[in-house]
């Protein structure tokens, strides 16, 4: 059998905005199909940081069936390239077990990656570049990093926020590892992942119903002792504010409430502001997307029986 004959492997990947109940149904799911999750949230990555990102318990089936959790310390960034060759990985040891890879959550640049292939000169991040780089910041050869990655690439630049160190630095860091700027490389295809994908998305259709959970969410969190998770990692130094860490939502607002920045009303209202924002490019990421099934949460057992059915036949 050719190469292009090839029966390829399926993988499920159920994307969506959050608060819109992706985790209860591929729980649910992982109870009766032959899938393994992988999860695609750039918060879920981090140890400790347990009730801000919503993180199932451990002693909870799903997170006994569920990969890339609890895989980095909050001082550790983790990389698109590492997110890339950590999830081809799992898919293969997944698929050799002769189950389904079922990723989901709602990191959508990491989802477009796996999608739309990422490039084979990418490299992995390297401390030893990153700290020269810090050095230069540090001897105020340059502003910030942003200034100087102005310098160097100018439309990667206008794509990134000034404030955001992490993006800012790793195009920096791509700069000096391969010697081609971050825009150059995004034009280089890679190729595409050897699966049968097939994609479906989840959100509440009615917005305001959305944007109601999205508050509950963040109520629930301040019952379930959000507060006091936040000062105990920041009083074992797990949590600090240059750790990539505090860019999940409503740490760095908490951490900034706990020390004394801004009021406790401000800081719920900024994490309720930065979670409907992050609805918000969500839904923008897949209002353009294609081959995309769309599911209401408020139907969400319509759902789990679509999909119940689409699997075992694909199985």
């Amino acid at each position: 059998m050719n190469k292009k004959n090839k029966i390829l492997p399926i993988a499920i990947f159920l994307m969506g905005t959050t608060a819109s109940k992706k985790t209860y149904l591929a729980s649910r799911l992982a109870r009766i199909l032959p899938v393994e999750l992988i999860s695609v949230d750039s918060s879920l990555i981090y140890k400790k940081l347990n009730i801000g990102t919503d993180k199932p318990r451990k002693n909870d089936f799903f997170y006994t069936k569920h990969w890339l959790i609890d895989i980095k310390e909050p001082y550790q960034s983790y990389s698109v390239i590492e997110f890339y060759n950590d999830v081809l990985n799992i898919m293969d040891k997944i698929t050799k077990k002769g189950k389904i890879p079922l990723l989901v959550g709602g990191s959508m640049f990491y989802y477009n990656v796996l999608i739309n292939t990422m490039s084979p000169l990418l490299p992995a991040a390297n401390f030893k570049i990153r700290n020269m780089i810090t050095n230069k910041i540090k001897n105020k050869l340059y502003k910030s990093y942003h200034d100087m990655l102005k310098t160097i690439d100018i439309i990667s630049a206008n794509k990134i926020h000034c404030n955001d160190i992490q993006r800012n630095l790793r195009a920096l860091e791509i700069f000096f590892l391969t010697g081609k700027t971050l825009s150059e490389i995004k034009k280089i295809p890679g190729n595409k992942i050897p699966y049968n994908i097939y994609q479906f998305g989840l959100t509440y259709f009615n917005r305001e119903i959305l944007y109601k959970n999205i508050e509950n969410r963040v109520f629930k969190m301040l019952e379930l002792g959000f507060e006091e998770e936040v000062k105990n990692l920041i009083k074992n130094k797990y949590l600090k504010i240059h750790f990539p860490a505090i860019r999940c939502i409503g740490y760095k607002q908490m951490f900034l409430y706990l020390v004394n920045q801004i009021n406790y009303n401000e800081m719920v209202q900024q994490t309720i502001f930065a979670t409907r924002h992050l609805a918000k490019k969500q839904l923008t990421w897949l209002r353009y997307w294609k081959n995309l099934y769309w599911f209401d949460s408020n139907q969400i057992y319509k759902a789990y029986d679509y999909l119940i059915t689409f699997i075992k036949k694909k199985k």
